[in-house]
Parts: C-alpha cells; sequence; structure tokens
C-alpha cells in the first residue's frame, strides 16, 4: 500500500459527517417503520455516500465513514454481554457528556459473536479501489460508559474491566486482518481523557495488539462528542510510556489546539510514523489551502516528511455532511500545495 502512495498522503480518523436523511433514516429504524432490508440500504447507501465524498475530496487512504456506528462506541454495547442498561444522568438542556446512555456489569462482559468492525471493513471493500483503513476502538475507550462500583463484578475496578475487554479487540484485530486489512487504526481518545494510567493504557494496547501482522496507528485525542473535548488537552504527560507501543503509527490531534506541542517531536525522537492533524472538525471555519500548508510547514519542522501523514483532527461524526465534504476538500487541496512547496 504504502508505495502507492504520496509523500504527505491524506486519510481520515474513520467517521464521516451524516447527512440529513440519514438522522431521518435512523429515527424510523429506531421506532421499527423500516424492515431488515430498509435498513441495510439505508446503512449501505450512507457508507456509499461516505466513500465516494472521500475520493471526491482526494483523499488518499480511504475509511468507512463508521455510518454503522452511533456516537462513536454506542453501538458496540449491543455487542457485548453482560451489561445492564441505565437511563443518562441527564436528559435536559445540551447534550453533553453526562446525556449519554450508561451502562452496569451485571457480570464479567463478553463479546462472543465480535465488534462488527469485519463486516463494516468488508463491505468498504466492494465500494473502492484506493487504499484503506480499517479502524476499531480499544478496551479503555470501550469501557468508558460503563459505571464500576464496589460490589459489582468489577469491584470498583476499571482496569480489570478493560482488561476483560483487551481479547475481544485482539480477537477483532486479526478478524479484520483475515478479512484483508494491511492498515488498522486503533482509538483510543479515553487514555487521554482518563489521566495517570499511561503505561498501563499502553499494556493494554500492547495486548490487544499482539499476533496482528498489520501497519497499526495508535489515535488518541481528547474527546469530540458534538465538538466537545473532555481531556485536558496536552499529551506530554503521556511520554514516554506511549514509546512503549508496539504500533507503527501515532495519530494526533494539533489544528484545534493552534498545533501546539508539535516542537515535542523534535525533543522526543520520531522513530515512527506521525499522522498529524492539520484540520479543526471541532469549527465550522474553513481552512484555505494556505491554512493547511502552513500548518504541514510547521509539522515538517519537527517531522521528517517520510514519516508525516495528513488527517482531521478527530471524526467528522459531530458536524454536518456538508462541512466535511467541504473540510476534506481542503484537506486534500492544502496537501497537494505542501507537496508542491517541498518539490514532491
Amino acid at each position: 500500500m504504502a508505495a502507492t502512495l504520496p509523500i504527505l498522503p491524506t486519510h481520515v480518523m474513520g467517521s464521516h459527517g451524516f447527512p440529513g436523511w440519514f438522522w431521518t433514516a435512523l429515527d424510523k429504524i429506531k421506532t421499527g417503520e423500516y424492515g431488515q432490508t430498509d435498513a441495510r440500504e439505508t446503512f449501505d447507501d450512507a457508507t456509499q455516500l461516505a466513500i465516494r465524498d472521500q475520493e471526491r475530496a482526494g483523499i488518499d487512504v480511504i475509511c468507512d465513514g463508521e455510518m454503522r456506528r452511533f456516537f462513536f462506541v454506542q453501538t458496540f454495547y449491543g455487542k457485548m454481554e453482560g451489561l445492564e442498561h441505565l437511563d443518562p444522568l441527564r436528559k435536559t438542556g445540551l447534550y453533553a457528556y453526562d446525556s449519554v446512555p450508561r451502562y452496569r456489569p451485571t457480570r464479567r462482559i463478553t463479546v462472543p459473536k465480535g465488534l462488527g468492525t469485519v463486516e463494516e471493513f468488508t463491505y468498504l471493500l466492494t465500494q473502492t479501489d484506493r487504499p484503506v483503513k480499517a479502524t476499531c476502538p480499544g478496551p479503555v475507550t470501550l469501557s468508558i460508559h460503563i459505571q464500576t462500583r464496589p460490589g459489582d463484578a468489577y469491584d470498583n475496578d476499571r482496569l480489570a474491566l478493560c482488561w476483560d475487554l483487551v481479547p475481544a479487540v485482539n480477537a477483532e484485530l486479526k478478524a479484520l486482518v483475515a478479512a484483508g486489512a494491511t492498515w488498522i487504526q486503533v482509538d483510543e481518545p479515553s487514555a487521554a481523557i482518563v489521566p495517570g494510567q499511561a503505561a498501563e493504557y499502553i499494556k493494554m494496547f500492547n495486548a490487544c495488539v499482539e499476533g496482528v501482522e498489520a501497519k497499526l496507528g495508535l489515535h488518541v485525542c481528547f474527546g469530540n462528542l458534538l465538538s466537545r473535548p473532555r481531556g485536558k488537552r496536552s499529551y506530554r504527560w503521556m511520554f514516554p510510556a506511549l514509546l512503549e507501543a508496539r504500533c507503527q503509527q501515532f495519530v494526533f490531534e494539533y489544528a484545534n489546539r493552534e498545533m501546539a506541542e508539535i516542537e515535542m517531536w523534535k525533543e522526543i525522537g520520531v522513530d515512527r510514523e506521525v499522522a498529524c492533524g492539520v484540520v479543526d472538525v471541532k469549527s465550522f471555519y474553513m481552512e484555505t489551502p494556505e491554512d493547511v500548508a502552513e500548518r504541514v510547514a510547521l509539522c515538517l519542522e519537527h517531522i521528517p516528511a517520510e514519516r508525516l501523514s495528513l488527517v482531521p483532527d478527530c471524526g467528522f461524526f459531530p458536524v454536518p455532511r456538508w462541512v466535511a465534504f467541504e473540510k476534506l476538500k481542503r484537506l486534500a487541496a492544502g496537501a497537494k500545495l505542501a507537496r508542491r512547496r517541498l518539490g514532491g
């Protein structure tokens, strides 16, 4: 795959913006007004739209848009056994991190039939001839809406809960490879949202990727529920523990932080690929190609061009589809401008 890509390749975090009709269809599916065929066509059509938007925008590596997932991880709880659904903490006013559904473990959690990413990826392969990337959440992120309490199945031990999810993630990644995935991004934004355990989180990540024969990316951000962050927006505290991750690529957000901490790479040393967020998905400001190229130039002061790729800061799920498409076009145009300035 790498040989087919230009220098400074572009790719996406995973999720694409939902078009208006898709929200209406999801309401119909939820109330039982769509049959199985109707629902399958709806998700297939939405996925095709996300793929076509990336292709038309000029993105180099394509994802399926994660159109079959809802609010990033909510869909995965339906794949788990041993959970009891709890009401959100708050049901009025603005939707935020205390508005999401929650779950309680009634026993040790299992994922007997997988997380469903293999089916998503298999469909992606039928819809594009471009290089592709698969995405899968990690155990810390999968656990984020499960409440552990004294006396329950995990006796208030969140790390024990996370470790119980590691075999499921490992099996999922191996199944993705068997389905043809050569590049997989593991999403662990919660590693930065829940601080203080960086070394343990990296041990979990390494256990998740044990025996997985693919290019592996580790995506860490600070939360993006309806374009709101949740964690303290700094990567510095996570180093040097992150350097122990058995991945070939780090995937970090920078644009919405005004490129803060990009200079860390010169301090740390770049021993693998770095995918830098150079488009702000938490803003309606439409970056010009020159804006993107300027951010790329700043990245190149600290990261060798052959190890740099360009992404949006995070997924596009929290923004309208038209915003996602427009920003993708500008990301691709900015990358082309940066390549010309680089002489490539």
